[in-house]
């Protein structure tokens, strides 16, 4: 890409920003705008911990990422360890077979397209972008490109404002990247204790009792974190008393 090109998307960038500090949440506009999607969204992704949404752009984003944290599965949890994933339609038989729960929720919501990009740098994996549309069609070449340029825009952001938070930090994120799910950090660890199991099971085992009775993984874990429901190492569905 040449330098040119570079420099109209980081003003694209500046220029969302309106004067203020560039966040995660102004590549995301600009992002949307060149790829011509309707939504937007960027999380980040660590090892068995639920994903962090950074950004969403509308309600529709949020409710789909949301979706994904629920269910475990869609383009952008494919992303996490694979390459970026580019579904012009999510209800071609393909994509309704690979994402049987995600595929038709997602349709339903309003939206066809999903473009989820992968936020890395060298071989670590950051997160992800999820480019969201609501017809049906691919990316034209020069959007793809557009977009994967800004997915690395938004690599050095989170990470320049990872670096600004100091040392003391520990490799944590910024603080900004808990404050949308706390709960579920906190209920996994609660299961993980209840359950003597791993963090990675136990929030398999909170998203599969959150699916099973069609509820938000959320809300799910405000239950545990309040005590009115607990994980019994009995009970392999995780039905718990109040």
């Amino acid at each position: 890409m040449s330098a040119a090109r570079r420099i109209r998307l980081w003003t694209l960038v500046v220029d969302a920003a309106r004067g203020g500090t560039v966040t995660v949440d102004h590549v995301c506009a600009a992002t949307a705008s060149v790829a011509d999607v309707d939504s937007a969204a960027v999380t980040v992704t660590l090892p068995a911990t639920p994903r962090e949404v950074l950004c969403a752009s509308d309600r529709t984003a949020w409710d789909l990422e949301e979706l994904i944290l629920t269910l475990g599965e869609g383009p952008g949890m494919d992303t996490i360890s694979g390459g970026p994933a580019l579904v012009a339609d999510l209800a071609a038989p393909e994509c309704l077979a690979r994402w049987p729960a995600f595929a038709p929720a997602a349709v339903l919501a309003g939206v066809r397209a999903v473009f989820a990009l992968p936020l890395q740098v060298g071989g670590i994996r950051l997160g992800v972008l999820d480019l969201y549309r609501a017809r049906a069609g691919g990316l034209a070449g020069t959007q793809l490109a557009d977009a994967l340029t800004l997915a690395d825009t938004a690599c050095a952001v989170l990470l320049d404002g990872a670096s600004r938070d100091g040392p003391e930090q520990d490799d944590r994120w910024p603080e900004q990247a808990g404050v949308h799910h706390p709960e579920v950090h906190q209920a996994t660890g609660m299961v993980t204790v209840q359950l003597g199991v791993s963090a990675a099971e136990a929030l398999i085992r909170l998203r599969a009792f959150a699916y099973s009775h069609d509820r938000r993984l959320r809300d799910v874990a405000v239950d545990v974190v309040a005590r009115r429901l607990r994980f019994d190492s009995r009970d392999a569905a995780g039905d718990g008393a109040g």
